[in-house]
């Protein structure tokens, strides 16, 4: 099989794991950088070209895309879907997992557990807005934010506010959300391929870090989720229309709450942390699965 991984970077951890199992299964492989792929479509004829070479004859392509390049990410991978090339992300499901509102939106209609959350573009009244998630403490995310970056405590009603009037000011589109106290700074990440959980670890932010990510000096071990947690991974997933995903969520006394999805999670901190080969795992996916009919469809219609 002739596969192609999207990643700017091929020295990444998680790149050249991927490189190394579809090496390992007897592949064809290669990384393309695609930032530097454009696309040249007439009727019924799209193609991609990397410099002067043109991308043809892949039968599969794992994206490896960062957050600050999600459109022309997406862009690309829509072409390969248009080349008929099996994607293990597909272009809708990963612009929608970047939009953290929509991301909220779509759990919700779906009856999943999450922090309670508010948006407003300029509300007249903060301190009512405050309390509709229950008052302070309270997590304000930018909507735009990843690893963390763009994410703050606000401990008192006035700080709140104040971070809040700032944001604003700025014209940066944010979230107020409740607060899991009981959490207790560590959440649950759970890598889900095909349809399962296959690996799952606990990450726990660092003394006075409210914070989990690995990226912020957190730390992590392996988890055995509950039955309640394992099943709002997968419906998590599948209703971002993930095949392949990483999906965070505190535990509180309510049950699984979903912070995010994440549809390019890295695979350093859960394969150290569980000692599974997330890897192996991600390319028996693709070689289930290149080769059937796919069809470039929005199934999930937010």
């Amino acid at each position: 099989m002739k596969i192609a991984i999207l990643s700017r970077n091929p020295n990444l951890y998680s790149t050249s794991r991927l490189v190394e199992a579809c090496e390992l299964r007897g592949h064809e492989v290669r990384v393309f950088d695609h930032t530097k792929c454009y696309i040249v479509n007439e009727s019924r004829i799209p193609a991609l070209y990397y410099g002067n070479e043109k991308i043809e004859g892949y039968n599969a392509v794992i994206p490896r895309i960062g957050a600050s390049v999600t459109f022309y990410g997406a862009s690309i991978i829509r072409q390969f879907e248009m080349m008929k090339v099996f994607s293990t992300v597909k272009s809708v499901a990963l612009t929608r997992s970047r939009d953290k509102l929509r991301s909220i939106q779509i759990l919700s209609r779906e009856h999943l557990g999450i922090p309670k959350t508010a948006f407003a573009k300029h509300p007249k009244d903060i301190p009512h807005l405050i309390r509709t998630v229950g008052g302070a403490p309270l997590i304000i995310k930018v909507l735009e934010g990843t690893q963390g970056l763009g994410v703050v405590l606000a401990e008192t009603q006035k700080a709140a506010k104040s971070v809040i009037e700032a944001f604003m000011g700025m014209n940066t589109n944010i979230l107020v959300q409740e607060f899991i106290k009981e959490a207790g700074g560590a959440d649950i990440r759970a890598f889900v391929v095909d349809g399962k959980v296959v690996g799952a670890m606990k990450r726990q932010g660092k003394e006075g870090e409210f914070r989990s990510n690995l990226h912020r000096g957190g730390s992590s071990e392996m988890i055995k989720l509950k039955r309640s947690e394992n099943t709002a991974a997968i419906k998590a997933a599948n209703a971002m229309g993930l095949s392949i995903a990483g999906v965070d969520m505190l535990q509180s006394e309510r049950g699984p709450l979903i912070l995010e999805i994440n549809s390019s999670p890295g695979l350093e901190g859960i394969e150290k942390s569980t000692g599974i080969d997330i890897a192996q795992k991600i390319i028996e996916y693709v070689e289930n699965n290149a080769g059937k009919k796919t069809k470039l469809k929005d199934k999930v219609g937010v």
